[in-house]
């Protein structure tokens, strides 16, 4: 069961020495732009300006893959169509794994995707924490009131419902997987590690409440991702060994 609980006290000394680094080297790095703009302004070249213009936006996108977020990949359509074969692939082996129609399936799948490109997120990540969460169940409901795909406690997150809906929305498909994306995400990036994101995420301080709850989130996006290559090569594989040590598009 996921708490999906507000941590945000604990670390605040721990993005102390993070900021102070990030902030010297934003300093070097406009200091460097300067001279390169004063020197295009002397030498009163459009060209040089055209530069200094390019270098602006690249070190902006060097910031944001520094903070986990790169640019979108211009392969990815925009909109995400359900009948897509990789999402139905995948759906088809969730259907059968955990006993769910495989058009529902399938559509959690797609909606991962769509979650997974706003906010920067492996989508078989997030398949793989509903997968251990709710089994696929999105009416799924635990005794301390987590709720949905992703098991999330809507009173803790009131600002990520409200522009979906409210807490009401808790149920709605897209609205569940978009939210507990945004609050794994944000876990990602305050932890720096997928296993402690992982366990922050369930509500648990130590491996001993967690349950091995990250590991069984990990081994599950091994099976994902086994299922997604066997698609995309379209042959049978050799099942690999499970890799623990796997890193979020977040981190």
């Amino acid at each position: 069961m996921a708490k999906s609980h507000p941590a945000h006290e604990q670390f605040h000394d721990q993005d102390a020495p993070r900021q102070t680094q990030w902030a010297r080297s934003n300093s070097a790095s406009f200091a460097l732009l300067a001279s390169i703009a004063s020197l295009s302004i002397i030498l009163y070249n459009p060209h040089g300006i055209r530069f200094v213009s390019a270098l602006v936006q690249g070190s902006g996108t060097l910031e944001l893959n520094r903070l986990g977020m790169p640019p979108d990949d211009p392969t990815e359509s925009v909109a995400v169509d359900p009948d897509e074969p990789r999402y139905r692939a995948i759906g088809e082996y969730l259907a059968r794994r955990y006993r769910v129609s495989s058009e529902m399936a399938t559509d959690i799948v797609s909606k991962a995707y769509a979650a997974g490109r706003e906010t920067k997120l492996d989508p078989l990540l997030i398949l793989a924490v509903i997968s251990i969460e709710s089994r696929f169940n999105p009416f799924a409901e635990s005794p301390r009131g987590a709720k949905g795909l992703m098991q999330v406690i809507p009173r803790f997150h009131p600002e990520k419902f409200d522009p979906l809906g409210g807490e009401e929305a808790a149920f709605n498909l897209a609205a569940n997987i978009t939210v507990g994306a945004q609050i794994l995400k944000q876990y990602i990036r305050r932890a720096g590690d997928l296993a402690d994101a992982l366990r922050m995420y369930v509500g648990a301080s130590s491996d001993e409440k967690e349950n091995g709850f990250s590991a069984k989130v990990m081994t599950e996006r091994d099976r994902l991702h086994y299922v997604l290559q066997r698609h995309q090569n379209g042959s049978r594989m050799v099942r690999p060994e499970p890799v623990i040590k796997l890193l979020a598009s977040a981190t």
